[in-house]
């Protein structure tokens, strides 16, 4: 627990060596963080869920529900892709490729990574990116 404090308190740094160990371990927290807090949203959502297996006698109110299942199931399938995200990101800290872009190879900003911890492009290879998006969209 000692190390969580100390992390909270800690924060990356551009004066410092680029993903060091103190680096890495800060992002691991923060996306282990990350992933209890989503798994913790998704227990409390299937628990809502079959609580309210109740048939709506009134059409409209039937109508509601539904609409709000599907909400929730659909952020469900977001979480869920998004863990997915953060284990990935986590492999890449094992490895030593976090926090370098997956185009250029050059280190993602600390802002970006505080930001969007699961961040596999610069800022710059981003825009890249969705610049041809949306060209190809347009076309």
């Amino acid at each position: 627990m000692a190390t969580k404090t100390v992390a909270k308190e800690y924060r990356p740094s551009d004066d410092e060596p680029f993903m060091n160990e103190r680096q890495r371990e800060y992002f691991r927290q923060k996306l282990n963080a990350w992933k209890e807090e989503i798994l913790e949203e998704s227990r409390s959502t299937i628990a809502s869920l079959q609580q309210d297996t109740v048939a709506e006698p009134d059409l409209a109110d039937r109508a509601t529900s539904e609409a709000d299942r599907a909400l929730e199931l659909r952020t469900r399938d977001r979480q869920r892709k998004l863990i997915s995200k953060i284990d990935e990101a986590l492999r890449r800290i094992e490895d030593g490729s976090y926090g370098y872009c997956e185009e250029t190879g050059e280190p993602i900003s600390l802002s970006r990574l505080e930001a969007r911890p699961i961040a596999t492009l610069s800022l710059e290879a981003q825009e890249r990116h969705e610049r041809r998006e949306r060209v190809h969209r347009d076309s």
